[in-house]
């Protein structure tokens, strides 16, 4: 973010603590550094609004072109408030119920099946139709155990191996599948986790198994370097192989389709700021600990998968830095925002911007 303490300071006396501040010209930023990084003409970026569903957020969006990757009804009907037609959101749900279906395909929008029960109860119910199929790419990674949808040992899409029962209940309900999906993971690591989930996903789109293709759908999980030791990936270095490898395949199948990302935290992460009071100061011996008028309501991530984040003392941005802990004002002792954090030195009443948290930062859906 490109804010100045004394700005972070004014919204502070203006909206009270907590509150969360975006920079929206990050995030044009972080789109229009996307669209360079993979240059296809079919490029879609489908923001996936899990991330952050903030109006002003999603209606940034929507003016620069993105679609939409909604889980819930919720996510559904924001994104519609904020302009979005349905020919440009995609459902991917979890366990869905038959009413969630039901109410889903009222709608028009395009549905993305990742289970063979859920994909032959939809079947029954809507021969005919159109539909994207979500497979588990069989590659793991992802910063953080919870956060890896790739491999046999997650809930996340139908097995590659599962192929031929896919074929079957498509071929006997005349389903027309304009579109496969995966996604692998959040925050990967390793450099060729995209590469190799592209691959796994292309060996079974082929012409015979699915004629109808209109698009590949790659998921999301770009790395956003939250910690001290982590750097920026540059995408854009990693971009003309991935553009090779599709096109190469996009000759074989013998169509030109869309290549669809879901970049989430990538587009939001570093344009947001947490904004919290210190108001309580205590010393447990050889431990400072500061208390905020936030909790994890607000930011879960540092609780949930033990995530790095800046925090800036605002107030007193330049005096000694001494070690503390920030913790929220939840009545659970994980409740914490860092630990052990070199901080200038706080005071009661001091202003602090919990930093790079524009992204999953309220429990996620």
């Amino acid at each position: 973010m490109n804010l100045s303490p004394r700005m972070l300071i004014k919204i502070a006396e203006t909206y009270g603590t907590p509150t969360y501040v975006y920079d929206l010209d990050r995030i044009k930023e972080r789109y229009h550094y996307f669209q360079e990084a993979f240059p296809w003409p079919g490029l879609t970026i489908c923001y996936a609004m899990k991330a952050n569903y903030n109006p002003s957020v999603l209606k940034t969006l929507h003016s620069l072109g993105a679609f939409i990757d909604a889980v819930s009804p919720g996510d559904l009907y924001m994104a519609a408030a904020c302009g979005f037609d349905i020919s440009r959101i995609i459902y991917t749900a979890n366990n869905m119920k038959n009413s969630e279906v039901d109410e889903v395909m009222k709608t028009g929008v395009l549905m993305n099946i990742g289970s063979l029960s859920r994909l032959e109860k939809y079947a029954v119910q809507y021969p005919g139709t159109r539909l994207c199929l979500r497979f588990n790419p069989d590659v793991v990674d992802g910063e953080h155990d919870k956060i890896k949808t790739g491999g046999d040992l997650t809930k996340f899409g139908i097995l590659l191996e599962d192929l031929d029962k896919v074929l079957r209940i498509v071929k006997k309900y005349g389903l027309k599948i304009i579109g496969l999906h995966e996604h692998t993971g959040s925050g990967l690591i390793k450099p060729d986790s995209i590469t190799n989930s592209m691959k796994n996903i292309m060996s079974v789109a082929t012409k015979h198994n699915f004629p109808d293709l209109e698009f590949l759908d790659f998921g999301g999980g770009f790395k956003v370097p939250y910690g001290p030791d982590e750097t920026e990936t540059d995408y854009k270095l990693m971009g003309p192989n991935i553009m090779a490898l599709f096109s190469d395949f996009c000759d074989i199948y013998g169509k030109k389709l869309g290549l669809y990302f879901e970049p989430g935290k990538f587009l939001t992460a570093k344009a947001g700021c947490l904004l919290v009071e210190v108001n309580t100061i205590k010393t447990n011996r050889k431990k400072t600990i500061c208390g905020t008028d936030s909790g994890f309501p607000q930011l879960i991530r540092p609780m949930f998968y033990d995530a790095y984040h800046r925090i800036e003392n605002v107030s007193n941005p330049k005096d000694e830095k001494m070690e503390y802990d920030i913790c929220g004002n939840i009545c659970e002792t994980g409740d914490l925002f860092a630990k052990g954090r070199r901080i200038s030195r706080i005071r009661e009443g001091d202003l602090l911007s919990i930093n790079d948290a524009g992204a999953n930062r309220s429990p996620v859906s």
